[in-house]
């Protein structure tokens, strides 16, 4: 009986999703303030807890809640691989989300840096709709029209921008964590043929990065929480300290093929690199012959105001491979790995591929989604918008000097560092409808769509404001939210 009802319930939560129309979710929404009344004989806790709740705009949906049902029906199929907080989006449109009860959300986290035009873009979904009635897949062992025109386009505003000056070539993918692992190949193909005994196999990267979850771009993210369980890491890797320039020629030897480094480290606490540690890269690599790769998937494609974080380097600084992901798909899956002529010609047919990268819908999708990107209107924006969210920042600093110590980044991947476990925050912030996350140790992370309005950055600031005020200044206890960020420090 109970499994025919919580079925029922179900099916009836999905028909409320697939209801959804393009002026918001039909749902009635769950209001705190027209619950039944608590009777005397209730608890104290449930009647704080109601009062509370009462108060909350956008209150995370209890444990009776019709969110909570489907919750429970799904995640027994799901291996936990994440930690979700409770509410269930359904719907997305520009810089807000709806979940499942109708609550509205603005969006601070664009899907961790992926939604850089917002979500749900109308020319994207039209665009979407056209190849999918078209041509979805044909796999690599035919040529298609997009593949070659994405990669072509890549590169082309690659060196329009200043960018890695001898880009030459791209391998499509699905993911960021597959963009890094055709770059960890090649740099072994690479010093394979500079050193036939293999003697030159080492990647160095450094503390705090993250270059993904797989054998290979997990095994270039020294964190020893994460890797552990999966150990032994695939041999040859080296782990130097971010920054730090007097290690590199200790670090970097001649058994080195390769190094991988973030020019701004998004899951690390957003931590920029400074640009004499990255010239510094460049000479050693160039010293011993090692491939310098620059991992550009959370901080590239104009979310610093220019196309790639590492633009305002000098052409001797530039890197032999860039590999991106994130939003170039603006929420479809596509990676990219750019590598100069001198990589290029050291992979050869049957080295490397993917059944699913460079589909044409993907591709398609890419190729517009970059067109936009790297226009300079939308580039400037993101440097207006980044003085906005500064000061906002500096005012909430004078106002809670105990508890904000920095702030860190630069256009909109911008993070505040907090001298206390800033969770409880994420928590308050959600439930008055505004969603952030964390990264590094103690670090609000701010990674809004790059097409977010200066009224809507204020908006979201006087939320955060307000978040910080109950957690900091109020009596009340507020629960953390776990699973922020894509690599926790241990303990949170």
């Amino acid at each position: 009986m109970a499994l025919r009802i919580s079925t029922r319930r179900s099916s009836a939560i999905c028909n409320c999703v697939a209801s959804v129309s393009s002026r918001g979710p039909r749902f009635t929404r769950r209001n705190a303030s027209a619950m039944a009344v608590p009777t005397s004989s209730q608890s104290e806790k449930a009647g704080n807890d109601f009062n509370r709740e009462a108060s909350l705009s956008n209150p995370d949906p209890p444990t009776d809640s019709p969110t909570a049902a489907m919750v429970g029906e799904h995640t027994k199929y799901m291996v936990a691989t994440y930690v979700r907080p409770p509410p269930m989006m359904v719907k997305g449109e520009g810089c807000y989300l709806w979940d499942i009860e109708n609550r509205r959300y603005l969006d601070f986290t664009a899907g961790i840096a992926v939604n850089a035009l917002g979500h749900c873009d109308p020319e994207m979904a039209k665009l979407m709709g056209q190849q999918a009635r078209t041509l979805i897949h044909t796999s690599n062992l035919y040529h298609n029209p997009w593949t070659g025109a994405l990669s072509q386009l890549l590169i082309s505003k690659t060196r329009e921008s200043g960018s890695m000056h001898e880009a030459s070539k791209v391998f499509i993918c699905n993911s960021g964590s597959e963009a890094n692992e055709a770059a960890i190949k090649f740099a072994r193909k690479v010093g394979k043929i500079l050193q036939p005994s293999g003697e030159q196999h080492e990647i160095v990267s450094f503390n705090n990065s993250f270059h993904g979850r797989t054998m290979g771009s997990l095994s270039a993210t020294p964190n020893p929480k994460y890797q552990k369980p999966f150990g032994p890491m695939i041999p040859g890797f080296k782990y130097g300290i971010y920054n730090d320039e007097s290690s590199l020629k200790d670090l970097i030897t001649e058994k080195t093929c390769g190094v991988i480094v973030e020019p701004i480290q998004g899951e690390g606490g957003v931590n920029v690199a400074t640009s004499s540690f990255l010239q510094a890269l460049r000479n050693r690599c160039n010293e011993v012959g090692a491939v310098l790769i620059y991992d550009e998937i959370q901080c590239g494609l104009s979310r610093t105001g220019q196309l790639w974080a590492h633009q305002n380097l000098p052409a001797s600084a530039h890197p032999d491979i860039l590999t991106t992901a994130k939003a170039l798909g603006n929420g479809f899956p596509i990676g990219a790995t750019m590598v100069t002529e001198e990589v290029a010609k050291c992979v050869v047919t049957g080295d490397h591929g993917t059944t699913f990268g460079g589909n044409p819908l993907a591709c398609r999708l890419a190729h517009y989604i970059i067109s936009r990107l790297s226009e300079p209107g939308l580039q400037r924006g993101v440097l207006e918008k980044e003085k906005i969210f500064r000061a906002g920042f500096e005012r909430l600093q004078k106002r809670f000097p105990d508890a904000v110590s920095e702030v860190r980044g630069r256009g909109l991947i911008l993070g505040l560092q907090l001298t206390q476990d800033p969770t409880p925050i994420v928590t308050a912030a959600r439930e008055r409808g505004l969603l952030v996350i964390t990264c590094g140790t103690n670090t609000l992370r701010f990674v809004p769509p790059l097409v977010i309005s200066g009224e809507e950055i204020e908006e979201g600031l006087g939320i955060l404001e307000q978040a910080m005020d109950v957690v900091l200044n109020s009596q009340e206890h507020v629960p953390g939210t776990r699973g922020q960020q894509e690599m926790a420090p241990r303990g949170r």
